[in-house]
């Protein structure tokens, strides 16, 4: 199994987004997670698709596309374009998700369904045969710098139980309040994507941090 490392640019600077993107790059990150809000799922406005479209064109890490967003669908077909890899439609949020989720996929881009702490990851198992990703928020969705919230952790567990029960092989990525200090306790519960955006880009040497993170999930890698 991959452990991958997915620094949220939620938390970067935007005014210097291709500095801390190029910091990402030169320090073994794989993906980006881009934290799409619409001020109506969740309460804050942030990223939409032409800043999608613009971080595309200044690197080939892979998109990991988080849309905090209440009608997914509308929206697929424009993110997919602009140049997403993975892209993450809420659970709780409006539309066929079976649908949504073959929609994604036969776009090309990697299909994922996020649950927010107070879903049960057994509301989406049925989702198993769409998805290659289920990300557990350890937060509540739509703000950074939030605490861990301790009782997420039954979620990843859930999942990856079922996972290896049943021969799967989604990945499972944890989001919210993650830091190189508590990431062995999603690592541990099976999680294998690791969301981080305050931790890395909050500290005063982001790159410094992105290697600690990267350490910790190396052991993890080579102990599999």
């Amino acid at each position: 199994m991959k452990y991958i490392l997915s620094p949220s640019l939620l938390s970067a600077d935007f005014a210097r987004l291709e500095r801390d993107i190029k910091i990402c790059e030169e320090n073994d990150t794989k993906y980006l997670h881009i934290d799409v809000m619409d001020g109506h799922f969740v309460p804050n406005i942030s990223i939409g698709v032409p800043v999608v479209k613009s971080i595309r064109q200044c690197t080939d890490l892979v998109l990991d596309v988080h849309l905090m967003i209440s009608r997914p669908e509308k929206y697929i077909k424009a993110f997919a374009e602009a140049g997403s890899d993975i892209i993450n439609i809420h659970y709780e949020a409006e539309g066929d998700k079976k649908a949504i989720l073959k929609e994604i996929r036969a776009m090309g881009k990697i299909p994922a369904v996020t649950v927010k702490p107070n879903t049960s990851y057994k509301e989406v198992l049925d989702l198993c045969e769409y998805a290659d990703m289920f990300l557990v928020m350890s937060v509540e969705p739509g703000f950074g710098g939030q605490s861990f919230i301790e009782k997420t952790l039954g979620n990843v567990e859930g999942l990856a139980e079922y996972r290896a029960k049943n021969g799967l092989n989604y990945d499972i990525e944890i989001d919210g309040g993650i830091n190189a200090d508590n990431v062995t306790k999603p690592l541990d519960a099976g999680a294998n994507v690791i969301v981080a955006g305050s931790a890395i880009f909050g500290a005063k040497d982001a790159a410094r941090e992105i290697q600690k993170f990267n350490a910790v999930m190396k052991r993890y890698e080579v102990d599999q």
